[in-house]
């Protein structure tokens, strides 16, 4: 039978947010409550229901469930706002869980790709027990050129329908390595400049003030996760990678937005096997 769901409409500052709140069939001594932030711009049901399954999920063991949509996006009033603007709407949605949910005592936050990133960035100062962070955005012209260099191409010469469209004339070879030669000299400018005000860089420092556990979900086949795994690879991540508060999960094969039910279901298992070893 699947999970009661309830509509929610809660306030955030003057504007109305449009939630959805998946309850546990047994609520009684519930203490561990999940915020699905969704990244944008989409609403709450996300790519192919897959927030919707997520959510049925997570309180099919237990684990109260809200997804919501931020101001301007879905059913919900405002205007958009990009990713690093929607903290008070997360609170919002934090504060409306833990009204209709009284039993919660901790929140973790779920998000994917750039939602991940705006959860990271809430959670800094905030009395939020967990977040989980799928394939996390810290997009940048260098980081992606990176990317490309270190997986895009070389996967491509391993692949036999790039040879035989590159033999028999079906592409150009001087097109293909102007892209590779400005990929390869983008890649290489990312490494004379250290900007500290830099994406990458305000998400550490984000991370590093978080003092609670973090579940990684990175997809294998996923520019906008490789990018994140170059970052995590370098010097100043080393101390928050090597945190013992720190867990992670490599789906190899699975897409950004784990759109195959073999990757959905590694996703809901791997969060709710991490929830349960939450405190209570």
């Amino acid at each position: 039978m699947s999970p009661e769901r309830r509509p929610l409409v809660f306030p955030c500052g003057d504007v109305g947010l449009v939630g959805v709140l998946h309850m546990p069939s047994d609520p009684a001594g519930v203490g561990v409550g999940v915020v699905v932030v969704v990244g944008g711009p989409q609403y709450r049901v996300g790519s192919h229901r897959q927030f919707v399954d997520l959510a049925d999920a997570l309180a099919a063991a237990g684990f109260p469930t809200l997804r919501f949509d931020y101001r301007g996006m879905g059913d919900s009033g405002g205007e958009f706002r990009g990713f690093e603007d929607i903290g008070p709407d997360i609170e919002a949605a934090v504060a409306a869980l833990r009204l209709a949910c009284p039993g919660v005592r901790h929140v973790v936050l779920w998000g994917l790709c750039d939602a991940a990133t705006a959860a990271a960035f809430y959670a800094r100062n905030q009395s939020v027990a967990g977040l989980v962070l799928a394939n996390p955005w810290v997009r940048t012209a260098e980081g992606m050129a990176r990317s490309y260099v270190q997986n895009y191409y070389g996967q491509r010469l391993l692949s036999r329908d790039f040879w035989v469209r590159l033999l028999t004339g079906k592409m150009s070879v001087l097109a293909r390595l102007r892209d590779f030669l400005a990929d390869w000299r983008t890649a290489r400018g990312s490494r004379s400049g250290a900007a500290s005000t830099s994406l990458p860089e305000r998400l550490r420092a984000s991370l590093e003030g978080f003092p609670g556990p973090v579940l990684l979900l990175m997809s294998g086949d996923d520019l906008t996760a490789s990018e994140f795994d170059l970052h995590l690879k370098g010097d100043s991540w080393a101390a928050w990678r090597g945190r013992s508060q720190v867990s992670r999960v490599d789906l190899p094969g699975v897409d950004h937005t784990f759109s195959s039910r073999s990757g959905q279901r590694q996703v809901n298992e791997a969060t709710v096997h991490w929830l349960r070893r939450l405190p209570r």
